[in-house]
C-alpha cells in the first residue's frame, strides 16, 4: 500500500535485500536457511493459532533440503535465566549447523544468548554490558553460529538488533547484552503471523516499538545522526498511533497488522541507530508486575517531562503526530521547554488511556514502594550504565536519587508537577 512505502524504503536502507518481511514471506525461510547450513535446530514458540505457521516453516525447510535435527521449546516472557540454561544445553546436545527460532522477542533473545554461551563458554553474567561478546570472540578467535530469527510478534525488533534481555526472575531484575556480534544473520518477519494476536500482546508490542523510537530520538537530539533517526522513529510512532487502535478493535485487520509490523521493525532500526534510556531502564525493574512494552509506555510520559528542555525538536514532532489524531489540543510550536514536555506527556497518557493501558504505577496490581527502590538501585548498576549515558540530560549514579526518584514518584501517582528538571 502506498502509505507503507516510506517505511518499506527505510527498512530496505537498513537491511538491504536480505531481510525477509511482509505478508506471506514465511515460505522463503527454507531457502534462506539452506544458504547457512543443512542441519538445523528449531527453537519454537507454540501458541494459539501458531500451528499452520510452524507447519509452513517446517515444510519450507524440508523443501530446501534442510534437515531438522530437533525442536527446542522457546523461552517464557522476559527470557528467564532458567530458560536460557535449558535452551543452551539442548542446542549444545543437538549441535546444529544453523539455529532457526520461531518466536517473540523473549525466545529470540534467549537464543542469541545461548549462541554466545555455546560458542564462548562462561557465565552469562560476564557478557552483560556493551561489546563484551565481541571482545571475547576476538580474544578466543571464536565464531558465533548462524542464527535465522523468525519473528512472531510486532514488538521488540529482536530479529533485527544487537540486544538480548535476560531476566533473573528471583530478583525481578532484567539485564542486557548489547553487541553487534549477536545480530541475527537472517531475519524473517511474516506480518501475517500476528493476525489475530490478542489485544494485550498487540498493545504491549506496539508500545515497545513506540518506546524504542521515542527514547532514541531523545538520545539523538543535537547529534549529527538526528535527521535520519527522526525519519525512522517518526514513521514508527506515526504508524503505531494510526494502526494500534484499529488492530485492537479488529484483530483480523491485515492492513493494521502490516502497519504495526513495519512500525516495530522501524523501532528496531531506531535502536540500532541510537540507545534507549529512562523508560527502558526503569522497565527492567518492573518485570514481575508488567510486560515490557506496557512498563515503558507508563514511564515515558514522566521521563518526557524530565528531559523536556533538552528535547524540544522531537517533542514538537511527536506532539504534532498526537495532535493529528486528537490526543493533544493547541499548537505545540507555541510551547517550549517544560510546558512543551507537559503537553506531550499528557497526550501520551491520553493515547495510553485510549488503548486501555494503565498510565500510573499505582494502577498496576502488585506494585509496591520496593519497585521504586529496586529501579533506583538498578540505575546505579555499572552493567546498566549505558541507559544513564543515553539520557539527553546526563545523570550519574550520584544524581540518580535527586532526579530519578521524583520521576518514579510521579509515575506512581500521575502527578507531573513534582518532576525536577536538571540544571
Amino acid at each position: 500500500m502506498a502509505e507503507f512505502a516510506p517505511a518499506r524504503e527505510l527498512l530496505r536502507q537498513f537491511k538491504g535485500d536480505r531481510y525477509l518481511h511482509g505478508l506471506g514471506v514465511l515460505p522463503a525461510t527454507g531457502a534462506a536457511t539452506a544458504r547457512l547450513g543443512r542441519r538445523a535446530a528449531l527453537v519454537c514458540d507454540r501458541f494459539p493459532g501458531s500451528e499452520p505457521y510452524v507447519a509452513e516453516l517446517q515444510r519450507s525447510l524440508r523443501q530446501a533440503g534442510v534437515d531438522l535435527v530437533g525442536e527446542v521449546a522457546g523461552a517464557a516472557p522476559n527470557a528467564p535465566r532458567e530458560d536460557l540454561a535449558r535452551i543452551t544445553a539442548q542446542l549444545a546436545t543437538l549441535a546444529p549447523e544453523v539455529v532457526v527460532a520461531f518466536g517473540g522477542g523473549s525466545t529470540l533473545d534467549a537464543v542469541k544468548a545461548a549462541g554466545v554461551l555455546n560458542a564462548l563458554g562462561g557465565s552469562i553474567e560476564g557478557y552483560f554490558g556493551v561489546g563484551l561478546v565481541s571482545k571475547a570472540v576476538a580474544a578466543r578467535a571464536a565464531q558465533l553460529g548462524p542464527f535465522v530469527a523468525v519473528q512472531t510478534a510486532a514488538s521488540s525488533g529482536a530479529h533485527l538488533t544487537k540486544y538480548a534481555n535476560i531476566t533473573d526472575i528471583h530478583t525481578g531484575q532484567k539485564k542486557l547484552i548489547v553487541d553487534e556480534a549477536i545480530v541475527p544473520v537472517q531475519p524473517v518477519f511474516d506480518y501475517e503471523v500476528t493476525r489475530g494476536a490478542p489485544a494485550s500482546l498487540t498493545a504491549d508490542g506496539a508500545l515497545d516499538g513506540v518506546s524504542h523510537a521515542l527514547e532514541v530520538m531523545y538520545d539523538a537530539c543535537g547529534k549529527p545522526s538526528y535527521d535520519l533517526i527522526e525519519r525512522v522513529a517518526g514513521e514508527a510512532i506515526s504508524l503505531v498511533i494510526e494502526y494500534l487502535p484499529r488492530a485492537m478493535e479488529d484483530p483480523e485487520d491485515t492492513e493494521a497488522r502490516e502497519g504495526l509490523g513495519l512500525a516495530t521493525d522501524l523501532g528496531g532500526y531506531s535502536i540500532m541507530l541510537g540507545g534507549t534510556n529512562g523508560a527502558h531502564l526503569t522497565s527492567f525493574s518492573l518485570v514481575d508486575i508488567l510486560s515490557h512494552g506496557r512498563a515503558c509506555a507508563i514511564m515515558n510520559p514522566y521521563y518526557t517531562v524530565l528531559f523536556a528542555p533538552a528535547v524540544e525538536r522531537p517533542l514538537r514532532l511527536v506532539g504534532r503526530l498526537l495532535a493529528r489524531s486528537g490526543y493533544l489540543d493547541g499548537d505545540v510550536n507555541a510551547l517550549a521547554g517544560r510546558e512543551l514536555g507537559l503537553a506531550v506527556a499528557r497526550a501520551l497518557i491520553a493515547f495510553e488511556r485510549r488503548i486501555g493501558n494503565p498510565a500510573t504505577l499505582d494502577e498496576v496490581p502488585g506494585f509496591t514502594a520496593e519497585h521504586i527502590e529496586r529501579a533506583l538501585a538498578a540505575a546505579k548498576n555499572p552493567q546498566l550504565r549505558m541507559k544513564l549515558e543515553n539520557m539527553p540530560v546526563k545523570l550519574t549514579a550520584d544524581t540518580v536519587d535527586q532526579y530519578m526518584r521524583p520521576v518514579l514518584e510521579a509515575a506512581r501517582t500521575g502527578e507531573l508537577d513534582g518532576i525536577i528538571n536538571v540544571g
